[in-house]
């Protein structure tokens, strides 16, 4: 499901009501075809939470079910909190790769029975690495639950390490970081996260070539042994299935792992000051521009609140900044806000491709819109328009076994409580105008907002002079 080209539909939905478009009061070329305002939204529709099944074997796993939907398939996730944050600054990407190679084989399973296995159930196995999390994900059949529930569990226990796969996906890896880092997205993310977390595994986006190149099997197998166990790891299946057998499965599959260590908890530092970067881009006749600062984690009170704030500012289609330097000057033409959370940490950040020659001017631009919803609240119409947008998103992106999933997962990983996810719609509408000012004033303090420019040099360096904090 494309959540993007959702997200514009609501946002241009909701919005119709008052946020961020102005009426068009000129007269009408045809005076006998007036224009009719559209019909007001309807109110936004709770979210009912599944009934969830759970329980927790002897070896510390962590085991959810929840039956949802009509379709006759289940989506079966085997989460493990391990990623990044479990990096030294000598294994960057170490994760993904330990990742990628664990699928490739097992003792018992080469990785083409793997695949052909997956297949049989309708599904591909797909493994990946994020901060805090490895995923090792199938969508299958909902008769064969229980069978996807074994043969992840084979593949996570019990990984063979394949010398020939390991040599392709250091290729495959090594050519991906190469086109990453010639974009300058890529560029900015990786001076961004270095700046956000200085000396911290949440920092380190890309290994150099020398390390990807040197990395060896034992590497990876030291990784896994380290980082892999019951102890960390969180079982999900979500879907039409048979419970009894499923459960079953998980328990029979999973009992004999070992427990393992408890999951790595090292939360960043925040930094408390702002900072600036300029990543050289000769002749790029757009800018990339990354303009945030750390701020909470979803764990905080504050952190519904926070997220109306950035939809409304910025991380909307209607959002204020978007309407500014989008539709109104044409500085760019998908720019976007969002708070971006790790376990026991977040930052927001504005981020836009600008047109080089104003670079300088769209910077002013977001600034100034900061600064507005620090000094005025919006109006109740604005509000509720942004409001109506994030409840319809939220129940939308709960409409599938996938988008539930993750959101069960979320919850895990940051520990909110059962009551998190029922309770969303209803912390949204609470919010007022006058918290989305005080939200706006607490976490983006203007002396505190750092900075990273991708762009011409010669061009741009002179428009951003005088956002350069350095002395």
């Amino acid at each position: 499901m494309n959540f993007k080209k959702i997200a514009l539909i609501l946002s241009l939905s909701a919005c119709l009501g008052g946020a961020g478009f102005a009426q068009n009061t000129s007269a009408p070329q045809n005076a006998t075809a007036q224009k009719q305002s559209p019909p007001p939204g309807g109110p936004p529709k709770p979210f009912n939470l599944p009934p969830r099944h759970r329980f927790t074997l002897s070896n510390g796993a962590h085991v959810t079910l929840v039956e949802y939907g009509s379709v006759p398939k289940a989506y079966v996730r085997v989460a493990v909190r391990t990623g990044m944050i479990d990096q030294t600054a000598e294994q960057t990407d170490l994760a993904t790769i330990t990742a990628l190679l664990i699928k490739e084989g097992t003792k018992t399973r080469t990785g083409e029975q793997i695949a052909e296995e997956a297949a049989s159930m309708g599904s591909a196995l797909e493994a990946s690495a994020g901060a805090d999390q490895t995923f090792f994900d199938l969508d299958v059949l909902g008769e064969s639950a229980p069978k996807a529930v074994r043969l992840l569990a084979d593949v996570v226990q019990n990984p063979s390490f394949p010398e020939a796969d390991f040599e392709r996906i250091k290729k495959d890896q090594a050519r991906s970081i190469a086109i990453q880092r010639s974009q300058p997205s890529g560029q900015a993310l990786e001076a961004w996260r270095k700046m956000m977390y200085p000396n911290h595994p949440y920092g380190r986006i890309f290994p150099s070539p020398e390390m990807l190149n040197g990395y060896k099997v034992a590497d990876v197998e030291k990784f896994w042994n380290g980082n892999f166990g019951a102890a960390r790891t969180d079982i999900y299946v979500v879907g039409r299935f048979d419970e009894a057998a499923v459960r079953a499965a998980v328990s029979d599959a999973f009992k004999a792992w070992k427990k393992g260590d408890a999951a790595t908890l090292n939360p960043p530092k925040p930094i408390d000051k702002a900072g600036f970067a300029f990543v050289d881009r000769p002749g790029a006749a757009q800018s990339t521009l990354y303009i945030g600062l750390p701020t909470i984690d979803p764990s905080q009170k504050d952190y519904v609140p926070l997220n109306v704030m950035d939809s409304l500012l910025g991380g909307s289609f209607g959002s204020r900044i978007t309407s500014n330097i989008r539709e109104q000057k044409g500085y760019t033409y998908s720019p976007y806000s969002q708070v971006s959370v790790r376990y026991r940490d977040g930052y927001w950040v504005e981020i836009a491709d600008v047109t080089t020659a104003v670079t300088g001017a769209s910077i002013t631009e977001i600034r100034k819109e900061i600064t507005r919803l620090q000094q005025q609240p919006p109006s109740d119409a604005e509000l509720n328009g942004i409001k109506n947008y994030l409840s319809g998103l939220f129940v939308i992106r709960n409409s599938s076994r996938q988008g539930l999933l993750a959101q069960l997962d979320f919850v895990d990983l940051h520990g909110l409580g059962d009551d998190y996810l029922t309770n969303y719609v209803p912390r949204v509408n609470a919010v007022s105008t006058e918290e989305v000012q005080q939200t706006a004033e607490k976490y983006l303090p203007l002396e505190k907002i750092s900075m990273v420019v991708v762009g011409d040099p010669e061009k741009v360096r002179p428009q951003v002079q005088e956002f350069d904090v350095h002395p």
